[in-house]
């Protein structure tokens, strides 16, 4: 945690990654199950690399929602939480079954909400984390792009008992802006620390964090 700020580094595919990503001050690290991301670890190799990776930062599985059979794989694999990326449209009757599926604090849900539309607020009550990504019609994160921080900022501080973390596009060079539009207290950063996909450039891995150590958190 940095200033109070709570940091996901995600799409890590390497032990050496994840070791300077901890040294940094990470709090959490992501491993994408997701087969069609550029950052895909199968799960026999996942369960792998988050044994050896270090191990003060709680480990997240990404996975995007298909069945709950397929989901059904991910609950005793090791991870501490479960990012389930999913369609904003997903009927609230399939949401109740993660919720039965998962310990409460283990599910975290990030919907994909299309420009313009707003996210579903019945999903509140099956997870105590929603991750907020920018929203890409084929791509499950990891694009690039920055998000809606006004939104994400109304989100927050109207509920205030869910944990609110702001993906989409953040880099060294944007995070403090971020973080002061989005009054965001937890970040996931990915492709804005990479070299090529799944590969950390650890200079700017720093920087990112050095980025964060001047800010004070902002209130809601």
């Amino acid at each position: 945690m940095i200033n109070g700020i709570r940091v996901k580094v995600c799409g890590l595919t390497s032990v050496a990654d994840a070791e300077v990503a901890a040294s940094c001050g990470a709090d959490y690290l992501g491993v994408i199950l997701y087969p069609k991301s550029p950052r895909y670890v199968p799960l026999d190799k996942a369960r792998e690399l988050i044994k050896a990776m270090p191990a003060g930062p709680k480990k997240v599985g990404v996975v995007v929602y298909s069945s709950t059979e397929e989901l059904a794989q991910y609950k005793d694999a090791g991870f501490d939480h479960i990012q389930l990326h999913f369609p904003n449209s997903t009927a609230f009757f399939e949401a109740l079954q993660w919720a039965d599926m998962f310990p409460h604090d283990m599910l975290w849900l990030a919907p994909r909400v299309p420009h313009g539309r707003e996210m579903d607020l019945a999903f509140l009550p099956v997870a105590t984390t929603f991750l907020i990504d920018s929203y890409h019609p084929t791509a499950h994160g990891g694009t690039g792009t920055t998000g809606d921080w006004a939104t994400f900022a109304r989100l927050q501080a109207r509920y205030q008992r869910i944990n609110w973390i702001l993906a989409g596009g953040l880099s060294p060079a944007n995070i403090a802006a971020a973080v002061g539009e989005a009054h965001a207290q937890w970040v996931d950063v990915n492709s804005g620390v990479e070299t090529s996909p799944g590969v950390k450039d650890h200079a700017k891995l720093r920087a990112f964090f050095d980025a964060l150590k001047p800010l004070s958190l902002p209130p809601l």
